[in-house]
């Protein structure tokens, strides 16, 4: 059983400004962003009452080097006030309610040597005590609508013979083969019994009916990325027998799945086909009158952009969250109507969950302003709630707007555009074009500054910095997505050479200062501008980033979504299209200082690529180029330590050879800001 921290009940103001240190100087520095606490989960009482939130909160530089906190707090409507509830050396995540609202429920890691187990914490006050545990970890869990009963996902423990082996030293690994179960498993608090309901699948995701007797759960054979991408299928599950049926055979990327309140219809997120490269379109489908997947409306057909959350209003209703360009929108969809209906316009807040109860909603969202904070919307009156860093009213933030432009083919492109903070105009600045992953994604104009994104931090520094969202990027609908195809660096990056173009010819930009940066298919298209298209950068940062898409394929753990989604064609049936769409075949003669950067975990783009790259542009290339390892690190960064290196070394060489055309790399060992 795990002590609570504190239970105060404090004005938000005065526990924002114990949260965060304040700035020394009045612009964003690198290390600021080390300073900043997020609302990232919200989840509203039954009655409407409350918001429970979980609290991003920065690992302090004083301590060993890892990952940060996760902390939890409620919000009182009412009272207009945080009571903080569990804070220090955790790790919060999933917060729910029990029906009655008087315990809050949440995923968390609270002693030292325990995994992910299910914790309640009363409203009115005590200890967290522990609902739920797997000696394997709980991956997801939700409480029956009775409250009784708590579903969750947990890896099956390892075979009797494999665990007597390791003891005996022998810990070989069985790639793929030794990966475990996911199963699905009931357990009843009352009497501590725990059923095991499914075994031999992968159970990624589930959501009770509120009958209390059918769970619809997305199911697929292994458990592997590569199926939890692309081959999960909704199977609904008889929680009494146990007995599993496919109920929707949807073709590819599945997300949400949320019942009716009746509970007899299933609103889920899916793609539309196996080639559509994120789940981002309605469909809803009743056990009542099952139909093929594609006999079911699709409620997003012709809408230009991609939804990323849905609920019930009402039985007859859906509210949905959706990426609209580089906004987000919530909207209402009845099920008779031909089209939906605004409830948040676009450019009010960027969030991408909700959370209903009582006709309140509540939100973790941002603003170009600010981080993400608490807000709720009832009746039409959108609320900001919190001010967890109030230090950053004292900070000049510079101009940044929606930009959009025309590609050569007529195409429009749409992006964000942050200003110099001290922009002059008729001044040319030097440019960090910042390329987001994917390319199933797309840069929202919210709060874009963090350790992967230089943002506000650069803007201080005098750079213009250009997000652009380039035909194959999400919150454009499915064709837009489409776009990309086959056609990988191909049309998708001329819409970012159209853009700096563009910015050139504006007059912002100079022409010879122009750097990429970005990671995963950033990184890979910032290879590409290194190699490529050298002669337009005069510098590039390549984060965990592709350079030989043949080798690529070879060592990802997730072939089948590269396939489907991005290629169409596996490697041996056009060898030389792939290989033509690899940095590494362009880098003879590559003038572009390069600073590559990778983990040395990375199951999704083996560390090899930037080996490959390094190795490649150290032998052929003719400027400078350095590849940065970081230890135990995976497809991004989780220590603050090496998050802070990140930022810091990128900004030093788009200083170094953007900024002020230097010719001699900067300091192997940066210097940490961590006062």
């Amino acid at each position: 059983m795990a002590k609570r921290m504190s239970f105060l009940l404090i004005p938000f103001l005065l526990i924002a400004s114990s949260l965060s240190g304040y700035a020394q100087s009045d612009i964003l520095t690198t290390r600021n962003l080390f300073d900043i606490h997020l609302v990232l989960e919200t989840a509203i009482s039954p009655d409407g009452n409350y918001v429970a939130c979980t609290v991003f909160s920065p690992r302090p530089f004083s301590e060993a080097a890892g990952p940060d906190y996760r902390d939890l707090y409620v919000y009182d409507i009412k009272r207009e006030s945080w009571r903080r509830f569990l804070s220090g050396k955790r790790s919060i995540h999933s917060p729910s309610w029990t029906p009655d609202g008087n315990t809050i429920t949440f995923l968390g890691m609270l002693e030292s040597g325990k995994p992910m187990q299910v914790y309640g914490m009363r409203l009115d006050g005590g200890e967290a005590t522990s609902l739920a545990a797997a000696a394997t970890g709980i991956s997801r869990y939700q409480l029956s609508p009775d409250g009784k009963q708590i579903a969750y996902t947990a890896t099956a423990s390892l075979p009797t013979e494999y665990a007597e082996a390791r003891k005996l030293g022998f810990d070989a690994q069985i790639y793929e083969e030794s990966s475990p179960d996911l199963n699905l498993y009931i357990h009843d608090p009352a009497n501590g019994n725990t059923r095991r309901v499914t075994e031999g699948v992968a159970v990624f995701d589930f959501t009770w009916n509120n009958d209390g007797k059918t769970i619809a759960a997305a199911v697929a054979e292994k458990n592997l990325v590569d199926h939890s991408y692309m081959f999960k299928r909704i199977h609904l599950i008889d929680v009494a027998s146990g007995t599993m049926r496919l109920f929707v055979e949807n073709p590819g990327k599945l997300g949400k799945m949320v019942w009716s309140p009746d509970g007899k219809k299933l609103a889920f997120i899916a793609g539309v086909a196996a080639w559509d490269s994120k789940d981002g379109s309605i469909f809803v489908a009743e056990p009542g009158s099952p139909k093929k997947f594609d006999e079911l409306r699709n409620y997003s057909e012709g809408f230009e952009g991609t939804v990323i959350d849905v609920n019930w209003k009402d039985n007859a209703t859906l509210l949905f969250a959706s990426e609209e360009g580089v906004d987000i929108t919530l909207r209402e969809q009845k099920l008779n109507a031909a089209s939906s209906s605004l409830v948040i316009k676009p450019g009010t807040i960027v969030f991408s969950r909700f959370s209903r109860a009582a006709n309140t909603i509540s939100f973790a969202a941002s603003t170009p302003r600010h981080p993400m904070e608490l807000y709720t919307l009832t009746g039409g009156n959108l609320q900001r709630r919190t001010t967890l860093n109030p230090w950053i009213e004292n900070i000049r933030l510079a101009k940044q707007e929606s930009f959009t432009y025309k590609a050569k083919d007529g195409l429009e492109i749409a992006s964000i555009l942050i200003y110099p903070l001290d922009y002059t105009p008729g001044t040319r600045y030097p440019l960090i074009v910042d390329i987001h992953g994917g390319p199933e994604a797309c840069y929202k104009n919210g709060w874009v500054s963090g350790y992967g994104n230089w943002g506000q931090v650069a803007a201080a520094r005098g750079y213009f910095v250009f997000m652009p969202n380039y035909r194959a990027s999400t919150g454009r609908g499915v064709e837009f997505a489409k776009m990309g195809l086959g056609d990988l660096a191909g049309k998708e990056f001329d819409d970012v050479l159209d853009g700096i173009d563009h910015l050139i010819d504006m007059g912002f930009v100079d022409a010879d200062r122009v750097g990429m940066g970005g990671g995963s298919y950033g990184g890979y298209f910032s290879a590409w501008a290194a190699t490529k298209h050298s002669k337009r950068f005069a510098g590039a940062v390549v984060f965990v980033g592709v350079s030989n898409q043949i080798s690529k394929r070879n060592t990802t753990d997730i072939p089948w979504e590269d396939y489907l989604v991005h290629w169409d064609i596996w490697t041996y049936e056009d060898y030389e299209k792939v290989y033509d769409r690899s940095p590494v075949k362009w880098a003879l003669g590559s003038t572009t200082p390069t600073l590559i950067l990778h983990g040395t975990e990375d199951p999704r783009v083996h560390p090899s690529q930037s080996l490959e790259l390094y190795r490649t542009l150290k032998l052929h290339g003719k400027a400078p180029v350095r590849l940065i390892w970081y230890p135990g690190e995976g497809h991004g960064n989780r220590k603050n330590t090496s998050r802070l290196d990140y930022l810091v070394r990128t900004m030093d060489w788009f200083d170094t050879f953007v900024k002020n055309k230097g010719t001699k790399m900067p300091s192997a060992l940066p210097t940490y800001p961590l006062d």
